[in-house]
């Protein structure tokens, strides 16, 4: 558990960095220390207050959607802390979702520009919207399933909204000027045919291992006594 919330923290630094564009030069690279100054000038480091800012509700984010699965597939004494871990990280998501989003619409023109361009695109955080508005709802009424599945609608809105708000982009700079798009990082056309059949071919195994698994492992788990919880 502790390994995965520290990929989280490492995917939401990774995540903001992309959103808040990155040191590119004419040449196509660029170089960031871990910090400099903490601020978003023209040379940043992998972390300022941005991405560190990024990184807790991706931390938080994702301990609830753990803490929800886990009290989905479990009854007893961890059942009861998934629970609480889930209620008491839900705050801090809302507080800080509501922030983020503010602060990525300033820092980030192309984000404004997509959605005042194409306003069908505010799909996406809305339903990141009532995706955290029902866990909460959810976990009121105690309906763990349905509970957990709003915290996926919440992690696909907030995603979708990004990748959305992004769009032509793919590694904005921190000068537009150098910005890398669709058009200009793609590969070739027979690359693109080629990876986009093998990818059907792969995600459709995918799919079918975990349709399997999870069908496999359907309901909750039964934990014997002689069991410790740590």
């Amino acid at each position: 558990m502790r390994i995965e919330l520290a990929s989280g923290c490492f995917f939401g630094a990774a995540l903001a960095n992309v959103v808040r564009g990155v040191p590119l030069d004419a040449s196509g690279y660029f170089f960031e220390p871990l910090w400099t100054d903490f601020r978003l000038g023209e040379q940043t480091g992998i972390l300022d207050w941005y991405t560190i800012l990024i990184s807790v509700l991706s931390l938080l984010a994702l301990a609830m959607h753990g803490a929800l699965w886990v009290q989905m597939k479990t009854k007893g004494p961890v059942n009861y802390r998934s629970a609480k871990i889930a209620v008491n990280t839900w705050w801090g998501i809302l507080i800080l979702t509501a922030a983020v989003t503010v602060i990525t619409f300033k820092i980030q023109p192309q984000v404004k520009e997509n959605f005042v361009t194409w306003p069908w695109g505010f799909i996406f955080p809305l339903l990141a919207v009532a995706g955290i508005a029902g866990v909460r709802f959810e976990m009121v009424k105690r309906d763990e399933r349905k509970a957990f599945f709003a915290s996926c609608a919440y992690l696909t809105g907030m995603l979708a909204s990004v990748v959305f708000g992004l769009y032509p982009l793919v590694l904005p700079a921190r000068n537009p000027v150098y910005s890398l798009t669709v058009a200009s990082a793609k590969a070739g056309d027979y690359g693109l045919k080629i990876g986009a059949m093998w990818w059907t071919i792969a995600i459709l195994l995918a799919a079918g291992y975990f349709t399997y698994v999870y069908r496999s492992f359907t309901g909750k788990v039964a934990v014997g006594k002689d069991q410790s919880y740590h």
